[in-house]
C-alpha cells in the first residue's frame, strides 16, 4: 500500500444517470414525496427489517428522516425517478472509513414505486462508481439481517460477494440478529462495472421495457 492517502468523504452533490437523480436528502424538497411513495406499501412490509417501523404519519415520518439526516454519518440520499421527477427511495453511505478507504451502503428504502424499476438498479451503480471511480475507496459492504432473503438476493445480483454471518451482531424490534456481510472490492468493481453498463444499456430492454438479459447473467 505504498503512496496510499486517506480518501475524501463523499462529496454532497448528485449523482446523475439515465433512469434517476440521486442526491443527499434535503427534507423540504424530498419528505413529502418520500412519505406519500412509501403509502404505497400498505402492509408496512418493506420495514421488516429496518431497526424502526414505518412513521405513519407526515409528520412522524419528517420527524424520523430530519433525525435521520442529522448527523454526517449515515449520509441519506434521495433516489429522484427521471420519468417522474418524485423522490421514491433512499440509500445511505455509512460507516464512512476515510482512512481505510471503506464505505457501507445501508438504510435502503425502496418504496413500491421504485421497486424492479430499472432506477433502482442504477442508482446502486451511480453510488458504486462514486466510490470507487470518484474516490478511490478500496471496499464496499452491504450488510443486512441474515433472515432478510430479498436483501441477500439483491446483493448477489449487484456483484457483493457473500462473506459470512456474524452471529448475534445486534438486537432490535425485541430480538436478537444475526448479520449478513457482503463486499465488493477495488479489484473487483471494473468486472461488475462492466456487467451494471451492458444490463443499463438501452439495447438490453425491448418495446416493452423488458430485459433481454438480467444482471445477473451478465455477472457471469
Amino acid at each position: 500500500m505504498a503512496g496510499w492517502t486517506p480518501r475524501a468523504v463523499p462529496p454532497s452533490t448528485a449523482m446523475q444517470g439515465q433512469y434517476c437523480r440521486v442526491e443527499p436528502v434535503d427534507i423540504a424538497r424530498h419528505g413529502v414525496e418520500l412519505f406519500e411513495a412509501n403509502l404505497d406499501d400498505a402492509e408496512g412490509k418493506n420495514w421488516t427489517y429496518l431497526f424502526n417501523d414505518f412513521p405513519n404519519t407526515q409528520a412522524a415520518y419528517l420527524e424520523w428522516l430530519t433525525a435521520h439526516a442529522a448527523k454526517p454519518d449515515p449520509m441519506p440520499h434521495a433516489i429522484i425517478d427521471l420519468s417522474t421527477g418524485k423522490a421514491v427511495g433512499l440509500a445511505s453511505f455509512m460507516r464512512i472509513d476515510t482512512g481505510n478507504g471503506v464505505v457501507e451502503v445501508g438504510h435502503i428504502n425502496y418504496s413500491p414505486r421504485l421497486q424492479r424499476q430499472r432506477a433502482a438498479t442504477e442508482a446502486m451503480y451511480l453510488m458504486m462508481r462514486r466510490v470507487f471511480d470518484e474516490l478511490g475507496y478500496r471496499r464496499y459492504e452491504w450488510k443486512c439481517d441474515a433472515l432478510n432473503a430479498p436483501s441477500r438476493g439483491a446483493a448477489r445480483r449487484y456483484g457483493f460477494r457473500f462473506e459470512g454471518v456474524f452471529r448475534k451482531a445486534v438486537m432490535y424490534k425485541g430480538r436478537t440478529r444475526d448479520t449478513a456481510w457482503f463486499a465488493i472490492t477495488d479489484t473487483e468493481w471494473p468486472a461488475v462495472r462492466d456487467a451494471f453498463e451492458r444490463w443499463l444499456a438501452a439495447d438490453n430492454f425491448d418495446a416493452a421495457g423488458q430485459q433481454r438479459s438480467s444482471l445477473a447473467a451478465a455477472q457471469e
